[in-house]
């Protein structure tokens, strides 16, 4: 039975491949070469016994048979020099082979990213023409910090309080950059399309305070502007605490669990305070600004060496005066960045030097900072109207920070049986 499942696959896979080739008229193969190709691959394996020489003796006659085929078309003078249907017939091939050594799974996975690779040609094309020179030294940047720099550092300890560990603070400067670079993509392939929502959401995500800084100089060689730049730098502050909660649910899941009531409520204040005053202002525009490749080597390293000072000012910080001492690093280090005193107490609480309670606390405080920063940015950088804008918006936001920081009771979670089963069932999952 499963030898006769196998092959039902293998022709399914090759009439969705084939069926692709054909529709864009390929003279080497179409909808019924391929199928007969991802049978050829699965009968060998069935038959080969082991031995792998019938596999061969097929990956060789396929080769063959094509590169007779593009004999024939250079003779014909109708010569075209790309190679994508010629590797895609073995691909199938190796396909069929899969699917008679009983790896269906794969098979049908490499089969399907196939399918979609040949069909979007076009879109694929379309986008590296539209690519710059900042975006592929971009994506360059990204292979070099994740692929090239991490695997290399050393995984142990260094130094007093066991905490400085090149490898796991490599590892956050790669989530960082990671959801940085993704959001950016998104940012470039919309375009003029992304608007004030989508451009203050990737705004966030890219970088809030980046974002900040940009509108607030946009507006005072654009004062028309300035309505909607408050638009996109608040929504940008807001989607911090999505950001936030995302680093957390990666990086310790066991502490999102008293983080989410918390950050959850602050994210629906602001969003409250987006939706009021995007009333108001949606018939606004604004230009959208051009954001900075967020896979810099220099700013890796700088945030890198920033998530490791303040993991040990925290650690020392906690030793020397008490857990009160954190919630001042947090004020001060949240000014600059979020991103690392969040990681930093993630970490902490993972091996338990910082009680629950604290740890939300010492987060929702960077993040109150951060937007008491950002609110100074704009007095500096903006007009009188967006600093007015900005102050109420943001003010109201640190108020019910405050007020959650003070009256908020300790490990409220465990109050709420549904968001306690939740994240129990996901823990116990893992």
């Amino acid at each position: 039975m499963e030898t006769y499942q196998a092959i039902a696959i293998s022709l399914g896979l090759g009439l969705l491949v084939g069926l692709q080739r054909q529709w864009k008229e390929s003279e080497i193969a179409g909808i019924r070469t391929f199928p007969l190709i991802s049978l050829f691959g699965t009968l060998s394996t069935l038959m080969a016994d082991q031995s792998g020489w019938l596999i061969a003796a097929g990956v060789l006659s396929i080769a063959v048979l094509l590169a007779i085929a593009n004999i024939a078309k250079i003779r014909s003078g109708d010569f075209d020099s790309g190679m994508t249907t010629e590797i895609a017939a073995l691909l199938m091939f190796a396909v069929g082979c899969a699917l008679g050594t009983g790896n269906t799974g794969p098979a049908i996975v490499t089969a399907g990213v196939a399918a979609v690779l040949l069909h979007w040609k076009q879109r694929l094309h379309g986008l590296v023409a539209s690519m710059t020179d900042k975006d592929l030294r971009a994506l360059m940047n990204l292979v070099l910090i994740s692929l090239v720099v991490l695997p290399i550092l050393p995984d142990q300890t260094f130094g007093p309080y066991d905490v400085l560990n090149p490898y796991d603070i490599w590892r956050m400067v790669v989530l960082i950059v990671g959801i940085s670079m993704v959001a950016y993509v998104a940012y470039k392939l919309l375009g003029a399309k992304a608007g004030a929502i989508l451009g203050g959401i990737f705004g966030g995500l890219i970088s809030s305070t980046a974002t900040t800084v940009s509108y607030a100089r946009q507006t005072k060689s654009s004062p028309d502007a300035t309505t909607m730049a408050a638009m996109v730098i608040l929504i940008a502050s807001t989607v911090v605490n999505v950001r936030i909660l995302i680093e957390i649910g990666i990086v310790s899941p066991s502490l999102l669990k008293f983080t989410f009531l918390p950050m959850t409520s602050l994210l629906i204040l602001m969003v409250v305070e987006c939706f009021v005053l995007y009333l108001p202002l949606r018939r606004h525009a604004t230009t959208p600004p051009d954001h900075d490749n967020p896979a810099q080597l220099k700013p890796a390293i700088i945030f890198g060496g920033l998530y490791a000072i303040i993991l040990f000012a925290v650690a020392a910080a906690k030793d020397i005066f008490g857990e009160n001492s954190l919630y001042a690093i947090a004020g001060i280090s949240g000014l600059t960045d979020v991103d690392a005193i969040t990681l930093s107490t993630a970490k902490m609480f993972n091996e338990g030097r910082v009680d629950p309670d604290t740890a939300w606390r010492v987060i929702v405080i960077a993040t109150l900072s951060n937007l008491i920063f950002k609110a100074g940015a704009v007095v500096l950088l903006g007009t009188r109207k967006l600093s007015l804008y900005v102050a109420a918006a943001f003010g109201v936001a640190v108020i019910g920070g405050v007020l959650m920081l003070v009256f908020w009771p300790g490990s409220a979670i465990n109050e709420v049986p549904f968001l306690q089963g939740l994240f129990e069932g996901s823990e116990s999952s893992s």
